[in-house]
């Protein structure tokens, strides 16, 4: 490669481009003449780059842009568009990963540019916008999902790392990836792969097949028809082994806290009973608060396969079953199986006229398996009294008897076989009632969770004049998602079933599926989004300048959204299931331009505008200005400014918008002291004995808020490409961004808990809550305390809004390296290497600054996963006639275990979310999660022109996942975002690729 004349003239940074920017570069394969991939414009040497509406003979604009092309995805062993999109190493804190299997977004995969969340950055097909995933994450922020994208017809993948592009929307504040199908295709060919991991488990088969007819060049026409299939099998944490499967860390220094091992009073799938009272004989949820004794009774001692325990002292006794619930019941991997069917006819209607169709249809099913449901430590939904309180858990009867028969006088009443005390207090039934703790081990629990994308594009693109060209491009996106729930318990038919004792506790394994499906039917709720849009847009080449022509393009955009995000919950008649629901519609119309001039043959600028309106009323006009310098030919220099906004999601601020988060809550040594116990000092809560003092779940009901304003932007790149020789060329840039009114799900819901608390009755406790601020309100109680029925009763569930508070700041340096050295004698070697370094991400708040770069925080946006401030790749490729090698090395630095939002602004290492407590250990033995570095290994061998065969070993050294102790709770010991492959361990893939 050799440059001639100024930099940005030639095509060498072109290549450059399209061989940087990825963690993925493959090998290259030789079309043949009955099998051809051709640009659907007639000027098939130019292309137009993501972030601008003008075509051009090269991709070095002056934002940076990363270019994947096919061959390098092949070459990386890279199978779909979520695999690719994610190994770009500005994805950041925020991404939404494959192994995510809780929450909202479980099922979806989503990247996040710069860390600043999935609402911002913005995912196209073809430049063109698709309707987002009808769940939001964390409940309020919107987007694309990635398993819904074909694989097998990307031609391309263009990531803009910058902002505020004015072509396809401001909200892009985070960045565009724009992905870029095939536009024609001549002949057959396929793919055909299977794998497995080392383990024998993470089975993978993968299946595609392209058919087209037409040369467009020739005949003016092209139609091609593809189809693909892919799935990857299960993995349980059980077969991965220590520190995946257990909570238990003693053995490494680290603190046990998989709690059934350590107290009785843990639900498990063997029933464990203690005696209390029992108020009303016929509702299970009236037992007392007071215990008899601390003699705990295990119902099935005979059925314990992982042995028993003995506890013993001055807390909780008895004898009790083993159990590890991670390794019993948890997976690392879902099933996930994805197969979808796409079509494009391409015509050209005249000398200057194409247009074209497209179609296509993609599922993508995920079946998640978790932890089984608990009788203990649920949280009941207000309504009806006898529902409303979760203290002090649900009890068996003394006596059984038939619905709607009194279980209190019933002639035909019949004792318990569920309840040990039941023979012993048959003339006292209101003091031999057993408070229960168990998990319906026997019933299946999880998900199943099918996305179905309906996607149609159709335009007209073409030139008149001499310097005229105009396109007009519409589009129609529907995304049907369809979760059935298993396991959840019915409320209604779960004290059916403990009153009638139609499930048997001492020996579940008898129980019927009928029985089964009373007390926990699936749970089946469909949600849908929708989109509409229509873009248009004209340039003109106005006038020569003294480095090429002025051109001038001017644009706008329709487009009507809508989503309707079921509440899977919306009867309340289920314990612990969601109650998260979204809907809203509207209408977002934009006008846009753009502007290049090269002013000398060393100068070029650009500067655009777009201004947005969404039918709510938001408004704004975001301007961007960029300018590449190119003083001497190995050199050249870049930088952008623009501004940006993201207007709020259905979520936020629709009216009938929700979600229900809980969180953990010991009351304080006033309420204490009001139910029976007392306070220290600190307002810390000496319980007496009272259940109802100890620490219990609240719920937060995020509601949508329709003053929101929209969050906005500016953002800045600066960098330098260098190509000093024809083998070698690196590019340095650097961004800052500051995102402002962000909106937050609530931020003083912890203030109005601490409000209400501080008030003796429930008259002044509302109207502190109240007084928050408006949208904050008390929405459930729970039961009074039998014992002190005149207290304050404790708060179930309060009301809080959304909100515009605070801004973040971030910046950081993108580094890229390509070096092309030929060999001699049909051999050569390529090295690339791409690294993203966070400088600061940081989030200023009214209580300070939390500093998140190289930390676990965000720890709620990221699900724990946190903000690695080094992420990057190396390949190295050697080729030798028709064979080549790849090894691709992935790298994440090291993570320090806090999150500065999560009630501590420090960063050191005594504010950890995770301190071992053993003697002899420090404190901060687990504040670090190390570095991980992974490599994957790829060879190809061209036969001939119609066949070839590859072979791939994932993570090839066997790198293991390094261990996160203050991981999110879903997820013992690991980040999945992160350190996925060395979950997964060692995988071996094989396959052919045929064309014909």
């Amino acid at each position: 490669m050799k440059l001639t004349g100024r930099l940005c003239a030639g095509s060498a940074l072109s290549a450059i481009f399209v061989a940087l920017a990825s963690p993925a570069t493959a090998q290259s394969t030789t079309d043949t003449p009955a099998a051809t991939e051709t640009s659907a414009t007639p000027e098939s040497e130019e292309v137009v780059v993501t972030g601008s509406l003008f075509r051009r003979t090269n991709t070095e604009t002056p934002s940076p842009v990363s270019v994947l092309t096919a061959d390098s995805l092949a070459k990386a062993g890279i199978t779909t568009a979520a695999e690719a999109i994610r190994t770009v190493s500005a994805d950041s804190g925020g991404s939404i990963g494959v192994g995510f299997q809780s929450g909202f977004s479980a099922g979806g995969v989503a990247v996040s540019l710069r860390g600043l969340g999935v609402s911002s950055t913005l995912v196209l097909v073809d430049g063109l916008r698709s309707t987002n995933f009808p769940i939001n994450d964390d409940g309020h922020n919107a987007y694309v999902d990635l398993n819904s994208i074909p694989f097998s017809l990307i031609d391309r993948v263009e990531v803009l790392k910058d902002g505020a592009s004015a072509t396809y929307g401001a909200d892009a504040i985070g960045g565009v990836v724009n992905l870029i199908l095939k536009k024609q295709f001549v002949g057959v060919a396929g793919t055909v792969e299977g794998g497995v991991s080392s383990h024998g488990d993470a089975g993978r088969q993968r299946a595609n097949l392209t058919v087209g007819y037409g040369d467009y060049a020739e005949k003016g026409f092209n139609i091609y028809l593809n189809g693909e299939f892919q799935q990857d099998g299960r993995v349980s944490n059980h077969s991965r082994g220590f520190p995946y499967n257990n909570r238990d860390l003693t053995s490494i220094g680290g603190n046990d806290q998989n709690g059934a091992d350590a107290a009785l009073t843990t639900a498990t799938p063997n029933a464990v009973v203690v005696r209390t009272t029992q108020s009303d004989l016929n509702n299970p949820l009236s037992g007392g608060t007071a215990l008899f004794n601390q003699n705990y009774t295990s119902l099935n001692l005979a059925d314990c396969a992982r042995g028993t325990y003995t506890q013993t002292g001055t807390g909780p006794n008895g004898v009790g079953c083993k159990h590890n619930i991670e390794d019993e019941y948890f997976q690392l991997a879902p099933l996930q199986r994805k197969y979808s069917i796409n079509g494009r006819l391409s015509v050209r209607l005249s000398d200057n006229i194409e247009g074209y169709i497209t179609g296509s249809y993609s599922n993508s099913y995920v079946s998640i398996l978790n932890a089984p449901r608990a009788l203990r430590n649920t949280q009941p939904y207000g309504g009806a009294p006898s529902l409303a309180s979760s203290n002090p858990g649900i009890v068996l009867p003394v006596y059984i008897c038939s619905a709607g028969v009194n279980c209190a006088t019933a002639a035909n009443r019949q004792l318990n076989p569920n309840n040990p005390y039941a023979a012993a207090f048959a003339n006292d039934p209101r003091n031999g009632a057993a408070r229960i703790y168990y998990l319906f081990g026997d019933i299946k629990a999880g998900s199943d969770r099918t996305n179905e994308v309906y996607r149609f594009a159709s335009g007209l693109h073409g030139t008149f004049g001499s310097d005229w060209t105009w396109k007009v491009d519409g589009v129609y996106a529907r995304d049907n998602l369809k979760i059935v729930q298993h396991g959840y318990l019915n409320i209604a038919n779960t004290l059916n079933a403990i009153n009638t004792g139609a499930y048997n506790f001492v020996n579940p394994g008898r129980n019927t599926q009928e029985v089964r499906d009373f007390i926990s039917p699936d749970k089946t709720t469909p949600s849908h989004s929708q989109m509409y849009s229509l873009d248009a847009a004209i340039t003109k080449q106005l006038f020569e300048l003294p480095g090429g022509p002025l051109m001038l393009a001017i644009g706008g955009q329709v487009r009507r959204e809508s989503l309707v995000n079921n509440n899977q919950n919306e009867a309340l008649d289920t314990y612990s299931l969601t109650t998260s629901s979204a809907f809203g519609k509207h209408t977002v119309s934009a006008g846009y331009f753009e502007i290049q001039a090269p002013i000398l043959n060393i100068l070029e600028v650009n500067g655009s505008g777009r201004y947005d309106h969404y039918s709510e009323g938001f408004g704004r006009f975001s301007p961007k200005i960029g300018v590449k310098f190119t003083p001497i030919r190995q050199v050249a220099l870049r930088g952008t400014y623009s501004q940006g906004f993201r207007a709020p999601t259905f979520a936020e601020s629709g009216p009938r918008s929700q979600y229900a988060g809980f969180v953990t809550t010991t009351p304080p040594g006033n309420f204490c002291a009001q139910h029976g116990g007392s306070a220290t000092a600190t307002n810390t809560c000496v319980n007496g004995g009272n259940p109802y003092n100890l620490a219990y779940s609240v719920g937060r009901g995020f509601v949508g808020n329709p003053n929101l304003k929209p969050e906005t932007s500016r953002s800045f790149t600066g960098g330098v490409i260098f190509e000093p020789t024809s083998w070698f060329s690196a590019t340095v840039d650097y961004y800052n961004v500051k995102k402002k009114n962000l909106i937050a799900n609530g931020p003083l819901a912890g203030d109005a808990i601490v409000a209400y608390y501080k008030q003796s009755n429930l008259a002044a406790a509302t109207a502190a809550v109240a007084a928050i601020g408006p949208g904050y309100s008390v929405n459930t109680i729970d039961g009074v305390d039998p014992q002190f029925p005149n207290a304050l009763p404790r708060l179930l569930i309060i009301n809080a809004p959304f909100v515009n508070v605070n801004y973040d700041k971030t910046s950081g340096l993108d580094f890229s390296a390509t070096a092309r050295v030929p060999l001699g004698d049909g051999l050569r070697f390529t090295s690339r290497v791409e690294a993203t370094y966070i400088i600061q991400y940081d989030r200023h708040t009214a209580q300070g600054v939390q500093k998140y770069a190289g930390t676990m925080g965000p720890y709620d946006l990221s699900s724990g996963n946190g903000t690695p401030d080094w992420r990057g790749n190396w390949q190295n490729t050697i080729e030798a006639g028709k064979f080549s090698l790849t090894a691709t090395a992935y790298y994440v630095g090291k993570i320090k275990a806090v999150a500065t939002d999560q009630g501590n602004l420090s960063r050191s290492c005594d504010a950890s979310l995770y301190k071992s407590t053993q003697a002899g250990v420090p404190a901060d033995r687990f504040c670090y999660v190390k570095r991980f570095i992974n490599v994957d290994l790829n060879a190809t061998l061209a036969v001939n022109d119609n066949f070839s065969f590859f072979g791939n070993v994932g993570n090839v050294f066997g790198a293991r996942a390094p261990i996160a102790p203050a991981s999110y709770a879903s997820s013992p010991n690991y980040l999945t975002t992160w350190h996925y492959a060395g979950l997964i361990g060692r995988t071996f893939r094989a396959g052919a690729n045929f064309k014909f």
